[in-house]
């Protein structure tokens, strides 16, 4: 079994993650198609290492990465494992050869991706991801994307986050109140939204993608140290996967 850390914010029981964690993003054929019995296998060989944390999203191969840990993770204890999947994007099934990820994700099914932050939105998008890993129940829930890096400007990328703030945040902390989920926070590739949403609401976690390296110690500045003083989980992905590291877990 991995080393772990448990974390328990609310004091609520919390959560144990094993400190190696599976970034399923190639399991929905990021830039290489794998057949279902390899990806069955990555998810075995993790599983025998130790490994019982796995972070999926809708975004990764459209669904497709969320189906394949379903068929895996559904003769395991519920108990033994947490998960997180993102929200952010709805996906609509659309004809063959029409859908999104050309280029990108190879072999996958045929939906198109919306953005949509809001309150409805956000709940639409976790019942859809539930419905794919056929689960009563994900640990942590990531607000997906919320970055110049996928919105393209700063303005459209605040516009974003303001939309999150007014609507998706509030049905996050609806249903960690509830009990519904562990915890929540974002999944991002930049630092600097990371620093906006701290300051304007109460988070449980962040996945920040690749930005705290030997070559890059921003978040040294202000993220980490928020991240202690909030008592906030961090984790920092930044394993190559299939020949591309942008993608090792956001």
């Amino acid at each position: 079994m991995q080393p772990t850390r448990h974390w328990d914010r609310r004091g609520t029981c919390g959560l144990t993650f094993t400190e190696l964690g599976f970034g399923a993003a190639p399991l929905g054929n990021l830039f290489k198609a794998i057949s279902e019995a390899e990806a069955q296998a990555l998810l075995e060989a993790a599983w025998a290492a130790g490994v019982r944390y796995f972070d999926t999203a809708p975004l990764y191969g459209l669904g497709l990465s969320e189906t394949r840990l379903n068929h895996f993770l559904r003769g395991k204890p519920r108990g033994e494992y947490v998960i997180s999947t993102k929200v952010g994007r709805l996906l609509t099934a659309v004809p063959p050869g029409k859908g999104d990820g050309a280029g990108k994700w190879i072999d996958v099914p045929s939906r198109v991706e919306r953005f949509d932050y809001s309150h409805d939105g956000i709940l639409r998008s976790l019942e859809a991801s539930l419905e794919r890993l056929e689960l009563d129940r994900i640990d942590v829930v990531f607000a997906h994307d919320l970055d110049v890096f996928t919105h393209g400007t700063e303005a459209a990328k605040v516009a974003r986050l303001e939309e999150f703030m007014a609507g998706g945040y509030r049905a996050l902390c609806r249903l960690r109140d509830e009990g519904v989920i562990a915890g929540f926070g974002a999944g991002l590739n930049e630092g600097a939204p990371c620093d906006w949403l701290m300051e304007r609401g109460e988070f449980d976690i962040f996945l920040l993608a690749g930005r705290y390296t030997l070559l890059e110690q921003a978040p040294l500045q202000r993220f980490l140290p928020l991240c202690v003083e909030k008592g906030m989980q961090h984790h920092h992905w930044r394993a190559v996967q299939f020949g591309h590291s942008r993608y090792g877990g956001n």
